[in-house]
C-alpha cells in the first residue's frame, strides 16, 4: 500500500505544487493521475520516488516511511519501483537486448539470470524478434515496449508511467495499454499520469484528478477494455 498523509510541497519561491494531499493506493491497484500542466502530477511522482521531500506530511510505501529514508538507501528503495517515460530514454548505442540487460546489470544480476529473463519479458511485450535491433530501427510504439520491458525486468512491485502514450497514435496506445493491463493482472501496482482523456474514458480504472495541487476528484471503477471503442 502507498499512502500520502496530508502532504504538501512548497518550493522556495513560495509556489505551492501540492497542498494537503491524502491518498491511499492499494497493492495491485491500477490508478490514473490526471490534471492539466502544473496541477501537481509530476510533483506527486517525484515525492514518491524520493526525488524531492514534502514540506509537510508523510508518505508511506508499504512498511517504509519514505520521508525518513536515508540518502544512502534511496537507490535500494527505488528498485522496488519501475518507471516508464514518455520519451522512452533508451540508450541509442545499445540493442534492445542490451538496453534491458543494462537494467539488470545495475543491480548485479548474473549473466545466467539475464539470459533467462530477457527472452521472457521480450515475449511479454511482443518483441521477441527485435532483440538485436537498435532503438532508431524501431517505431515509437516498439521503443515504448522496450521501455516497459526494461521497467519490469527486475520485477518491481510498482510501475509508474508518465504519459506513456503521449507520443503514440490511438491504435498503438491501445496496444501499449494491453501490456500495462497484463502487468497489473499479474499483481503489479500501476500508477499512470496522463493527459489522454480518450485513454481514460476507454479504461474503467480509478481516476484521481488534480487541480492547483489539490485532489478534486477520486473516482473508483474497475476493468479495462482491450480495444478502443468504435464511434
Amino acid at each position: 500500500m502507498i499512502e500520502f498523509n496530508n502532504v504538501s510541497k512548497i518550493y522556495k519561491n513560495d509556489f505551492v505544487a501540492v497542498e494537503d494531499i491524502s491518498l491511499k493506493i492499494e497493492a495491485g491497484e491500477f490508478l490514473f493521475i490526471v490534471g492539466k500542466s502544473g496541477a501537481g502530477k509530476s510533483t506527486l511522482i517525484k515525492l514518491l520516488l524520493k526525488e524531492i521531500n514534502p514540506t509537510e506530511g508523510t508518505i508511506r510505501y508499504k512498511e517504509l516511511d519514505v520521508t525518513k529514508i536515508k540518502k544512502r538507501n534511496v537507490a535500494e528503495y527505488r528498485r522496488r519501483i519501475g518507471f516508464v517515460f514518455q520519451d522512452y530514454r533508451l540508450l541509442p548505442k545499445l540493442t534492445v537486448y542490451e538496453n534491458i540487460a543494462f537494467a539488470m546489470e545495475m543491480i548485479c544480476c548474473s549473466s545466467k539470470n539475464i539470459r533467462r529473463e530477457i527472452p521472457i519479458v521480450l515475449s511479454m511485450v511482443g518483441l521477441s524478434d527485435k532483440a538485436k535491433y537498435y532503438p532508431d530501427e524501431l517505431s515509437g510504439g516498439e521503443q515504448q515496449r522496450v521501455s516497459i520491458a526494461r521497467a519490469i525486468i527486475n520485477k518491481p512491485e510498482t510501475i509508474i508511467a508518465d504519459e506513456p502514450t503521449g507520443n503514440l497514435d490511438i491504435e498503438t496506445s491501445a496496444e501499449i495499454m494491453k501490456i500495462f493491463n497484463e502487468i497489473n493482472k499479474r499483481g503489479t501496482t500501476v500508477i499512470m499520469a496522463t493527459h489522454d482523456r480518450e485513454l481514460i474514458n476507454r479504461c474503467n480504472r480509478r481516476v484521481v484528478e488534480l487541480k492547483s495541487g489539490r485532489i478534486i476528484k477520486d473516482i473508483k471503477v474497475g476493468g479495462c477494455e482491450d480495444e478502443p471503442k468504435e464511434d
